[in-house]
């Protein structure tokens, strides 16, 4: 099979195909020979040698991906060869034609939710599910602000939390990218490079403190979500890429939460729910993962870096 390899850590040239022999399934995994692979901003850092957890050189980049059962390992009753699934993490890496993957890993795809859609599930949607639902504690009724809405967590978050009766405000970088978190459910979108764009938000939701703040880049925005909250608000920091300066007094005088989020540390009973949830979503069209560009294998050094770039209008996916 062809797959990416990764030799050492560094920019996106160490992203290699190579052949290698196809993985067989052991007791409680099965063999899912993929159709698309979800591209991840962990995995970007991950290759670059900046992430906590670095895996042993050389590996198989990728935890997303959909396509379906080839071979199914002993003990394994759940699962038939020839179902359609998704993936949220393999053993082997997703950047691949085919991935070995735990029995917990997979999850049954529904017709209508196309390989290319299903392989943007795993990572943006859980995580948004986490950030929305069990950290953030979003109830009906309440006003999100989902601060970076138009990639693929942002896009995830949007849908969710619309179909869960809240208010839905988002911001977006470009024209394309807040026409996209419109379209998708949001009430408002703002342009975070305005400056002031802040006071518009504060002004649509008529001088109220938001709810919740869903945060993709908290190096940059972080004061700022503190100052937008009402009380008892919480922003959940879903990304951020260094460090912050913030008035704790923001946090006192509204008895508001900072809640950190990293989806592997989910409980395996919670991952049930999100997972669950998630394939109802999908099943009904709720939630409709939307593709922004796909690229061939060879070319995931160029969707590592497309992914990297501002003006997110969707997920990135990789055809093997």
């Amino acid at each position: 099979m062809k797959a990416i390899r990764v030799s050492e850590f560094g920019d996106p040239g160490v992203l290699k195909v190579v052949e290698m022999p196809t993985p067989a399934p052991a007791v409680g995994q099965v063999l899912v020979r993929l159709h698309a692979i979800g591209v991840n901003p962990v995995e970007t850092y991950i290759r670059s040698g900046n992430y906590a957890r670095k895996p042993e050189l050389p590996y198989t980049p990728g935890s997303d991906g959909a396509g379906i059962i080839a071979a199914v390992g002993e003990g394994v009753t759940s699962f038939k060869t020839g179902e359609r699934v998704y993936t949220a993490g393999t053993v082997t890496g997703s950047y691949a034609e085919f991935a070995v993957c735990h029995v917990s890993q997979v999850y049954r795809l529904p017709g209508a939710v196309s390989f290319a859609q299903g392989a943007a599930v795993g990572i943006p949607y859980a995580t948004a599910y986490r950030a929305l639902c069990q950290r953030g504690q979003a109830l009906p009724g309440e006003t999100v602000l989902i601060h970076g809405a138009s990639g693929g967590v942002g896009i995830a978050a949007v849908q969710l939390a619309r179909a869960h009766g809240l208010q839905v405000f988002g911001t977006a970088g470009t024209d394309k990218g807040r026409l996209l978190v419109l379209n998708e459910g949001a009430h408002q979108v703002f342009d975070h490079g305005q400056p002031k764009y802040f006071e518009k938000i504060l002004a649509a939701n008529n001088g109220r403190g938001l709810d919740l703040v869903l945060e993709m880049a908290a190096h940059k925005n972080l004061a700022m979500d503190l100052s937008l909250l009402g009380p008892r608000g919480r922003v959940v920091v879903i990304g951020s890429r260094g460090k912050i300066e913030i008035d704790p007094r923001d946090t006192m005088s509204r008895d508001a939460d900072i809640r950190g989020l990293v989806l592997f540390n989910t409980p395996p009973a919670e991952m049930a729910q999100i997972h669950a949830a998630l394939f109802a979503g999908l099943a009904k069209g709720t939630l409709r993962p939307v593709i922004a560009e796909e690229f061939p294998l060879a070319r995931a050094p160029y969707a590592h870096g497309s992914l990297m770039d501002p003006g997110a209008a969707g997920k990135i996916v990789i055809i093997p």
